[in-house]
This record gives structure tokens, C-alpha cells and sequence, in this order.
């Protein structure tokens, strides 16, 4: 990977990158479905974010409002724990949804992100994020994390506010627009194949794939992409060659 210098510009991701999303996962099945220590959650939350970018795409983006991001919501978890063995009602999917949503707002960043995007920024890279969602409900999140004392509100970029989701590369055309870069000096980091690395890749961007649960590529795995597994070796990789 070339150097990140100052004319750079390097995004994040919210969900599962800048913070562990198991966690929330976790805490509402325990709640509302009692399913103890045994249960696959790791496994199990893939799927559930699996089935929740593909519902997603099937909607043409992610909804941000109404019946439609309701019954999304509720159809991934009946999806997902249906593979576990785990057949719910459509009752109790809103249930654990209901338990997942409480739960995302008391949430922590990884170890090392907030050192990292300073760090950056020491350098006079641009940094941003960039993620899917309602506008209201990923605000939350991002206020929640602290996000918003490190990150200025114009360079966070929210599907549902630009009316483009990942993996369009339209989103990262418009960003890279928006900042006056090129798509060489722009660079995305996220954890899901499917919407950051796809995404990214397909518009010129650098994509690194943050990928510390360890999964495979869905689909098109000669995308070119660097994985990482943790924020040491993201720094490592970011910082390291910009000296």
C-alpha cells in the first residue's frame, strides 16, 4: 500500500469498525430469547449482517424509515436464527429487535480507533466516516461513541441523508467530489465484504478491509483490498508507511 500523506483522505465505518456491534447482538438475545453462553452469537450476528445487506439491497438501499425498515429489521433476525435453529415468530423478531436497537446506544470504541484517527489528523489527513442508516439513529450512535468531538458533521457522510448506500460507488464519487480528491487518495476502512470493500474497490479507492471476525469474502474476492485485523495493524499499516 502507497503512503498516506496529508492530501489523503481516510473514511471509517460505524457498525462493527469504529466499535464491536456484537455486543448490542448479544445482550438482546440473552434478553429476550434466553439463549445462554453456548449459543454461536459470532456466527449468528454474521448472518444477521449478512441478511440485513441483502434485504437492504433488495429494498434498493438501505430505508431509512416506515414499514419497510420495520419489516427489514425484523425478516434478518427471523433469517438469520432460523439457521440456528431458532424459529421465531414475527412477534418475538420484534422483540430482539426492539432489545438490539436499546442496547447500540451504550456502546465503546475498539481499543486504539480514536488514537488512530488522531493521529491522522496530526498529519493533515482528512478523516471522515461514511455509513448506511436512518440519519437520526446513526447520529446516535456516532454521539454516543464520541465520534462527533473528533469528526467535524461535514465529513460524515450517512446513506440515508444523501440518498445513496453503500456498496453504490456513487456515495464514494460524490465524497471524493465533495473533498477534491482523486479516487487514489481516498481510502475506506470497514468490516463488511459486501458494502465497504466492494464499494470502495469498484470506485478506484484504496479499500482495507477490517476484517477481525475472520470471515470470507462473499463474492468477488480479487477486489483489490488490504485486510487488517485490529487497530495495531491498521495503525501499523497507516502510519508506519507515512513516515
Amino acid at each position: 500500500m502507497r503512503p498516506i500523506t496529508a492530501n489523503h483522505a481516510v473514511f471509517f465505518d460505524v457498525d462493527d469498525t469504529l466499535y464491536d456491534h456484537l455486543q448490542p447482538f448479544r445482550e438482546a438475545l440473552e434478553e429476550t430469547l434466553d439463549t445462554g453462553q453456548d449459543f454461536p452469537y459470532e456466527p449468528a450476528y454474521h448472518r444477521m449482517r449478512y441478511y440485513s445487506d441483502y434485504l437492504s439491497a433488495e429494498a434498493g438501499g438501505t430505508p431509512t424509515h416506515g414499514q419497510v425498515l420495520a419489516s427489514m429489521r425484523t425478516e434478518r433476525f427471523i433469517r438469520s436464527l432460523g439457521e440456528f435453529d431458532l424459529a421465531l415468530t414475527a412477534e418475538q423478531a420484534e422483540a430482539v429487535q426492539a432489545a438490539y436497537l436499546n442496547r447500540q446506544f451504550d456502546i465503546r470504541p475498539f481499543p486504539g480507533a480514536f488514537d488512530l484517527i488522531g493521529k491522522l489528523q496530526e498529519l493533515g489527513v482528512v478523516v471522515g466516516v461514511i455509513t448506511n442508516g436512518p440519519p437520526d439513529h446513526q447520529w446516535r450512535k456516532i454521539r454516543a461513541l464520541g465520534v462527533d468531538r473528533l469528526i467535524p458533521a461535514e465529513l460524515v457522510f450517512i446513506s440515508g441523508a444523501v440518498d445513496l448506500t453503500k456498496p453504490d460507488v456513487r456515495l464514494f464519487e460524490l465524497i471524493a467530489g465533495k473533498l477534491g480528491k482523486t479516487a487514489e487518495q481516498c481510502c475506506y476502512i470497514g468490516d463488511s465484504w459486501r458494502n465497504d470493500v466492494v464499494g470502495a474497490a469498484g470506485a478506484g479507492w484504496r479499500a482495507i478491509w477490517f476484517n477481525h471476525r475472520g470471515v470470507r469474502p462473499e463474492e468477488d474476492s480479487h477486489l483489490p483490498h488490504t485486510p487488517v485485523t485490529n487497530y495495531g495493524e491498521l495503525a501499523r499499516l497507516l502510519l508506519d508507511e507515512s513516515k
